[in-house]
């Protein structure tokens, strides 16, 4: 079973994946890396009106194989969009 590591950033912080995950193959490790991402970004706020999520997901040999983005955006409806700024 190949292994998969998963380092996460943001804007501010990384946090590199120095034990990784034996998974059944690559579709296996961008599911794990897509059901992360909404726990990570419950547990963070963004500074500002938004901030980017991203799991770069590397094989063994360190090559980046997936990488899964999500954004959180935080607007007031009054204010109009921010998404684009």
């Amino acid at each position: 079973m190949p292994r998969f590591f998963f380092d996460i950033h943001d804007d501010e912080e990384f946090t590199p994946d120095r034990e990784g995950l034996d998974l059944d193959g690559l579709e296996a490790a961008k599911a794990e890396a897509k059901k992360a991402l909404p726990d990570i970004v419950k547990e963070e706020m963004p500074v500002g009106s938004r901030r980017d999520f991203t799991v770069d997901v590397k094989d063994a040999a360190g090559q980046i194989v997936w990488r899964v983005t999500l954004s959180l955006v935080v607007e007031s409806p009054s204010q109009g969009s921010t998404a684009n700024t």
